[in-house]
């Protein structure tokens, strides 16, 4: 019987060693509340969009076009979950968020803060030949069971800025490799406006893995993450992503979101990959 039990126990350490600790992450650009919308209104999709983030159970989820009213109310909702980030107007309430909400049961934030995309990303500014103010939020988390860190990098690069998107790449690569000196696993996520065959993407699946093109289990779901809110396209633009380095993805999909009205919940696909380390 000793034999035996000591058989299983091995089994067991062996098992969970090979696998490691597992966390998921998304990215979703929940589309920002326009008074002007009319059946795609805020109003209409927030209470499914909660749903949504809880039937998955993401541990790590990274918004963007989060203004203030809609990040109230998303932290009522989620219940567990806290968050980081600040509006890129002000640095505090004003514009959009690009907030990383957090399981709180399970990670602890050790450090987080949030910089510009622009030449002088420490202060409030607009970069290069964006259209707009556009900011990363980055945190540095402590899963509470096993104790590790790893890094989480939000961001939503400019919809019209060509060198914007290329030199906001840079600078987020920049920055994760400052601020890494322990080489800790590190995600990048995101809406980026950049499709996979652009160089700005190129040059980060040199510094940095993409997910989709990494995990171990097959990718499911449409292969763009752009969808417009019709329910009829054809989803072929892919332009939110999660990269990760020194992480091991075992699955990744572009989830369908459409409520019960065939309606999508936002303009893009969240993505959600499962990592471990």
């Amino acid at each position: 019987m000793t034999i035996i039990r000591l058989f299983v126990i091995l089994i067991f350490f062996s098992v969970t060693i090979g696998h490691g600790q597992e966390i998921k992450m998304m990215t979703y650009n929940i589309k920002y509340d326009n008074v002007t919308d009319t059946v795609n209104n805020w109003n209409f999709r927030k209470e499914a969009m909660v749903d949504l983030v809880k039937h998955y159970q993401a541990e790590v989820v990274g918004m963007q076009e989060v203004l203030h009213n809609q990040l109230i109310y998303l932290d009522s909702g989620l219940n567990h979950y806290s968050y980081v980030g600040v509006g890129r107007d002000d640095g505090k309430t004003n514009g959009e968020y690009a907030p990383i909400f957090y399981d709180a049961r399970k990670l602890k934030v050790l450090k987080s803060n949030t910089f510009w995309l622009s030449e002088t990303p420490e202060k409030v500014s607009k970069g290069w030949d964006a259209s707009l103010e556009r900011i990363c939020t980055y945190a540095l988390f402590e899963n509470l069971q096993d104790h590790k860190k790893f890094w989480v990098f939000n961001t939503h690069f400019d919809h019209r800025g060509k060198d914007a998107r290329a030199n906001s790449t840079r600078l987020v690569v920049q920055k994760i490799e400052e601020l890494n000196s322990e080489n800790l696993p590190v995600a990048f996520m995101g809406d980026l406006n950049l499709a996979p065959e652009e160089k700005p993407i190129q040059f980060l699946q040199k510094k940095l893995t993409d997910g989709r093109m990494s995990t171990r289990q097959a990718f499911y779901g449409p292969t763009g993450t752009s969808n417009g809110f019709d329910h009829n396209r054809v989803l072929k633009r892919r332009i939110d992503y999660i990269f990760v380095k020194n992480f091991k993805v075992e699955s990744y999909i572009h989830i369908d979101d459409r409520m019960e009205n065939n309606n999508h919940i936002s303009d893009h696909l969240p993505v959600l990959a499962t990592v471990s380390w």
